[in-house]
């Protein structure tokens, strides 16, 4: 009853019952039930991600590989973001968040990639993007799906912005395994 409960009450938000399954644990599980790849392509994260997803035994089975692209001319070398659209959007961005996905299934023919780029801070913010703003995308190669996050001031320490980056973006990968909208739920 306190199972059924709490699924009436978080809904969606609800990936496991089991209290030893970790949010990776799930995503490595429905990759693997959907024989599927993934890869990660991360910025802000600096492999925080990946490594995550390394720690889940038997990942290798969906694992193809993990890019940190933390600068400009990486994401540009390695994922194939176009140097228009950094410049115009800035590396921080819905754009370029998408470009890094894309890039990242064809760079390496996996099924499925997570991108994500921010500011995890202290220092790097403005007005315009304050530290904490991360854009997340998740992408097939054929569909590509994004979310915004702004950290609360709760979450306003690096550790905390880049874990929750991370917990959102497996949380997309998850949603989408699941057939639930990908660009909603808890941020």
């Amino acid at each position: 009853p306190v199972v059924k409960e709490i699924r009436s009450r978080l809904g969606d938000s609800v990936y496991s019952i089991r209290e030893d399954e970790t949010l990776e644990m799930a995503v490595v599980e429905l990759l693997k039930k959907y024989d599927l790849t993934v890869t990660t392509a991360e910025s802000c994260t600096g492999g925080l991600l990946a490594g995550r997803l390394v720690n889940v035994p038997g990942v290798s089975d969906v694992f193809k590989t993990g890019f940190v692209t933390y600068s400009n001319k990486a994401k540009r070398k390695i994922l194939d973001v176009n140097k228009a659209t950094l410049k115009k959007y800035g590396a921080v961005s819905e754009q370029t968040a998408k470009e890094m996905a894309k890039g990242g299934v064809f760079a390496t023919d996996a099924d499925i990639c997570i991108a994500i780029t921010g500011i995890a801070g202290p220092d790097g913010g403005t007005p315009e993007k304050p530290v904490g703003l991360v854009y997340l995308a998740v992408s097939d190669g054929e569909h590509t799906w994004v979310r915004r996050m702004n950290a609360p001031a709760r979450f306003q320490s690096r550790e905390k912005i880049r874990f929750r980056a991370a917990s959102t973006a497996l949380d997309m990968v998850r949603r989408l395994l699941c057939g639930l909208p990908v660009e909603e739920g808890a941020v």
